[in-house]
């Protein structure tokens, strides 16, 4: 039986970011990997990390967490302008990634609404 978390969108949709980003990062130079690899894949995996640590606190402790979990997806999108900027993927892999955080900002946004909104 799952966790209440494991049922949300977000949190799918996270953890397909999650592999997206590493399938991605597979093909930065190995000099990279202590440096923006390591740093975009941990701002990556805490997006979907947050909505699960959150998702058992209470119900504005988890508002805090979905802020944490946004502000990761915010992070990507620096370090994704900084990776295309150093040539390690192209303008056309930069816009489908934007779309993607794009969408999961959205959703992170739509469950505070909903929290909130329950929440009066």
């Amino acid at each position: 039986m799952p966790f209440d978390f494991e049922k949300l969108k977000v949190y799918q949709e996270g953890l397909n970011f999650v592999d997206a980003i590493y399938q991605m990062t597979n093909n930065f130079p190995r000099a990279e990997m202590g440096g923006i690899t390591s740093q975009i894949r941990r701002a990556a995996a805490s997006i979907p990390l947050n909505v699960a640590e959150g998702s058992g606190r209470s119900k504005k402790e988890f508002v805090n967490y979905i802020g944490r979990a946004r502000a990761s997806v915010y992070e990507c999108v620096a370090l994704l302008e900084i990776a295309q900027r150093q040539a390690f993927i192209g303008s056309k892999e930069q816009d489908v990634f934007y779309a993607r955080r794009e969408s999961l900002s959205k959703m992170l946004s739509g469950l505070v609404r909903s929290l909130q909104s329950d929440a009066c």
